[in-house]
């Protein structure tokens, strides 16, 4: 008996039985999942239809103070209170982190106590201090010690501390104490073995910290410190309680005046994320970077996903096109085999 194929026998149909299709592999389906990607999309959409439903908003109004000469001003001296508090914070909280780790019990003791009195007291009464330090000390200077006698140089404390400096003052010691805590506990996270073998090949202490403990020690600590500096960027509009006119207070300085206190809140809100974000971003990048040395692979950036993803879905309709076509040759071949056989 000769058998006679209508079209070429495809690998499909050499290894299925003969009249039975290939099986479709079906992917598993996360009902709970897909739900709750709707509720999250529905809500999400909600928040957007209000957007542009809503009236009150009154976007005009936002768009006229966004980029306002002084809604930047106050900007401006947001980001400036949080470079140099943040810059001071952390210096101050490197040596009090060493203080903590050295083997002197007076160091560690003083580095304990300055650490838990700054993180026990909150920030606004910080300021408030700072601000109102001429009630308890009305001049400030050098002279004998144990004694108001400041032969050498006197100032004014009223001011000295004017609110600029109460702020700087304020937010670098609060700062510092959590900075501290931060850096000690990457200092801790470096396994010991790498100080001993450093020690016995001979390497000088300061090449040790440098370049073995402290770019270990990084990968723990940025996480946590760009999470300070972000709370940092947030922190600074508590210092409004110093009537210093930093961006938050100039919002409410606007909006008491012209009684338009949703958009100017939205002002002062869109703006804070605008430098989160930008916070954000970065703190990725530097985390991508010192983790060279512990992952074979750098994870993938946001972009490289987005373009596997994509790239992915088009492979994915390419093998379902394939897919299909051989199917119907199958059939056809099936078909034409089983007519053959009888």
């Amino acid at each position: 008996m000769t058998v006679v194929l209508d079209a070429p026998q495809t690998e499909e149909v050499q290894r299925a039985p003969v009249g039975r299709q290939p099986l479709d592999v079906v992917p598993l389906r996360h009902w709970w999942r897909w739900g709750l990607s709707a509720v999250a999309i529905f809500l999400l959409a909600q928040l957007v239809w209000t957007f542009f439903s809503n009236p009150q908003w009154r976007w005009n109004v936002f768009a006229e103070y966004f980029f306002n000469d002084a809604v930047l001003r106050g900007l401006w001296l947001t980001l400036w209170l949080t470079a140099v508090s943040a810059v001071l914070g952390f210096v101050l909280g490197a040596f009090l982190a060493l203080a903590r780790l050295s083997g002197s019990a007076l160091l560690n003791s003083f580095a304990w106590g300055f650490i838990w009195f700054f993180r026990s007291v909150p920030l606004v009464v910080q300021l408030v201090i700072w601000y109102n330090l001429g009630y308890l000390f009305p001049t400030l200077g050098i002279g004998w010690p144990f004694t108001y006698d400041f032969f050498v140089v006197e100032f004014d404390t009223v001011r000295l501390l004017s609110s600029t400096v109460a702020a700087i003052l304020g937010l670098s010691l609060h700062q510092a104490a959590y900075s501290a805590e931060i850096i000690r506990g990457g200092l801790l996270s470096v396994d010991q073995g790498q100080l001993e073998a450093a020690r016995a090949l001979g390497i000088p202490r300061g090449r040790r910290f440098f370049r073995i403990v402290l770019p270990q020690a990084a990968r723990a600590i940025l996480p946590n410190a760009f999470n300070e500096i972000i709370g940092l960027l947030k922190g600074t509009s508590v210092v409004f309680i110093v009537a210093l006119p930093e961006l938050f207070y100039t919002v409410q300085v606007i909006y008491n005046r012209n009684q338009q206190v949703v958009p100017l809140l939205l002002v002062a809100a869109v703006w804070y994320t605008i430098f989160t974000t930008v916070l954000s971003v970065a703190q990725y990048y530097i985390e991508r970077r010192f983790a060279r040395g512990s992952a074979r692979e750098l994870p993938p950036t946001p972009i490289q996903r987005l373009r596997a993803r994509l790239s992915g879905l088009g492979e994915r309709a390419r093998r379902t096109t394939e897919r299909g076509a051989p199917r119907e040759v199958a059939e056809c071949s099936a078909a034409a085999l089983s007519t053959e056989v009888r």
